[in-house]
């Protein structure tokens, strides 16, 4: 699954550690997530969702 995530906290000067601590993950998963390694669970992935204002469709999209 494709994702901004990188962008978006990039973009609020949050480092990959600044907002695994506002999700309650571990660093190790955002990085995992920002490559497409792993997909969040759908509660993982509102909160993602929620900590950027956006909605889940603006952060995630299907690989083409």
């Amino acid at each position: 699954m494709k994702n901004r995530m990188k962008d978006l906290r990039a973009a609020r000067g949050w480092s990959q550690a600044d907002l695994a601590d506002r999700l309650g993950v571990s660093r190790q998963t955002i990085i995992a997530i920002e490559r497409g390694k792993y997909d969040p669970s759908l509660p993982l992935a509102f909160s993602i969702a929620r900590t950027f204002g956006q909605a889940i469709e603006d952060i995630f999209s299907p690989e083409a």
